[in-house]
Formats: structure tokens, sequence, C-alpha cells
């Protein structure tokens, strides 16, 4: 049995919350809001995740030294833009023994650092860690739908050890050892997201919706190999199968946020509306920035950063992605 902290209170580190009690772990789940953890202790509600029931047997506190103290395994569950200050409040309670599995899925924009370089980073590289990723909103694994995810890590350890914490008969979890691929993985598609939904916004049908999500797992690929990532691991479950899940579903706050600018919001307009961290917005300008050092074209991440920070009208992005240079679909005559 883990004995496990699980950082951030959002829906999804809730739903893992719930899943890891569910299989008979002990677990602790931290907010930053006092507010927060007084609320779900009185009510056992959350109100990211309404449909859930928390357990009495699910510890919740805003004392980050608590949920720390004593762990197995720490899941760091926060927005990536706040994975860097978390960690350096964390780092006076963490030992290099507690396998950390990253959740949150992002580059940060001013280092371009993925989730596990900024651990490594305020940590140490000797931290043990590894990543969870795969198609999996947190409303449906709440609900014990069947869901398929992926733990990533350096050390095959690592990744059993994520792998046998989490797995069940409805929450199924391959290893891989591909933690770059994985990461570019996670953190792109939100972004492709973005442009999926401001298609459906602006009325497109399934035709553009599937050409979106075919050239967005090529330039998320691209991107992946050109860093050292597997491109198996971008046609699997951590590459195509979020993508799909992400660009489709009506959980998708990613998704969501870019059907309102679609339907004519400006970008803050709709990450209001969402009342969620729209993670795309946040990694679109690094996404591009990471293209740019490696030297691969990202067209539909370079539209979206024209539409989110520099008012290019969502009609007139279509036509620049349709009236681009001919050019083959892979390789040339």
């Amino acid at each position: 049995m883990e004995n496990v902290g699980v950082i951030g209170a959002g829906s999804w580190g809730c739903a893992l919350a719930l899943q890891l009690l569910g299989n008979s772990h002990k677990v602790t789940m931290w907010t930053h809001r006092q507010s927060q953890a007084m609320s779900m202790n009185d009510t056992r509600r959350n109100d990211k995740l309404p449909e859930a029931i928390l357990p009495e047997t699910l510890e919740i506190t805003s004392d980050l030294e608590v949920a720390l103290k004593n762990k197995t395994m720490i899941v760091l569950a926060v927005p990536s833009v706040a994975t860097r200050s978390t960690l350096e409040k964390m780092k006076p309670f963490v030992s290099i023994d507690q396998l950390i599995c990253c959740v949150s899925k992002g580059i940060e924009e001013g280092t371009l650092m993925g989730q596990c370089d900024i651990i490594a980073d305020v940590l140490g590289d000797d931290q043990k860690m590894g990543v969870l990723s795969g198609p999996s909103h947190a409303e449906e694994v709440v609900k014990h739908l069947p869901t398929v995810v992926v733990a990533a890590a350096t050390e095959e350890a690592w990744a059993k050890q994520i792998q046998n914490a989490f797995m069940n008969q409805y929450f199924r979890v391959y290893t891989s050892r591909d933690v770059i691929g994985t990461e570019i993985g996670a953190s792109l598609k939100n972004v492709i997201a973005i442009a999926a939904g401001i298609s459906d916004g602006l009325g497109y049908g399934d035709n553009s919706k599937a050409a979106l999500i075919t050239r967005g797992i090529k330039e998320i690929s691209e991107l992946a190999i050109a860093m050292g990532g597997q491109q198996e691991t971008l046609s699997g479950l951590a590459g195509t199968g979020d993508l799909i899940v992400t660009c489709s579903s009506m959980h998708s706050r990613n998704r969501r946020a870019g059907m309102l600018i679609g339907q004519g919001m400006s970008m803050e307009e709709a990450m209001n509306q969402v009342h969620m961290v729209v993670e795309g917005v946040y990694s679109a300008k690094a996404a591009l920035a990471l293209g740019n050092k490696y030297n691969v074209t990202l067209p539909i991440v370079e539209i979206v950063n024209q539409i989110l920070f520099e008012g290019l009208d969502p009609r007139d992005a279509v036509l620049k992605l349709m009236l681009r240079d001919k050019k083959p679909e892979n390789g040339s005559f």
C-alpha cells in the first residue's frame, strides 16, 4: 500500500485522489486555499468535480508539510504555470526516496522546460519522478468508465510503481521510458485542442476537425522526435489518444475556450467563461519557441499564437492555413 500526497485539488487531482483511495492506498489531498480545504472537509464535495463524493477516509489539508510528510508517492497535480512555485514550497518537506508522479501538462514559457525538467531543476537530478498521461478526463474517471493511460519514467521501477498504484479493472496503465515524448504530447495537444475548438466555434464540420487532429499530431510528433522522443509514443495513448479526446470531448476546457474564441470572444473572455485553467493558452508561446529552437515548423501552433496574442481573426487564420504553399503530405516525389 502506498501513502500518497496529492498536491492540487482541482478536478484531475481530486479524481486521482479518489482513484488511489479506491485502490486501498492512504491518501492526503492538499489545496493551497484554506477556505477550500475547510469547505471540502465540511461538505465532502469539490466544486471542481461536483459529481464526486469525498469519503471521510480522504484526508484534506492546506498544510503542505502534512500532505508530504511520510509519503511514499507524491502526485503533483497543480496547473503547470504553478509547478515551479509549488515545488519551491514543497522542497523543505520532500526527500529523494519519495517518488513524484507529475500529472500536470505544460511547458514553462521562460525556460522551455517540461514538467520533469522543472522538478529536477528545483529538487535535484536525483529525485525519483515520472509522469502519468493519456486520454483521461476526470469527469469520466470518477464514474469508473474504462480509461487507459501511460506512466512514463526514465527508470522502469518508477514507472511500475506508478502503474501499480493507479491500475485497476477500469483504469489501465501502460509503462514507458519516453518521458520527453509523453510530456510533449501532453503539452502540445492542449494548443491543438484550442484550434479544434475554434473550428467548432466557427461552425466548421468533421472534415475540419479530422484535418486539425491529423496535422496536429504531425506537428507534435516532429517536435517530440527532434527533442529525443519516440514516434511510437506519439502514435499511442500519450500522443494521438490524448489529442483525440482533448480535441473532441465536451469535458475539454481547451476545446471549450477555443469554441468561445471562434464564436467571437477574446482570449481573456473565453478563459473567464471556462472558469478553469486553460493550459493550452500558457503552453502556446513556449511550444512555438521550442519549434524555433529545434527548427521544426508548427503551422497550427503558430496560428493559435496569432489568434490568442496578436488579434488575428479566426476566419482569416483558417485561410492562412488553407493557402499555405503546396507541398506533399509525406516525403517528396
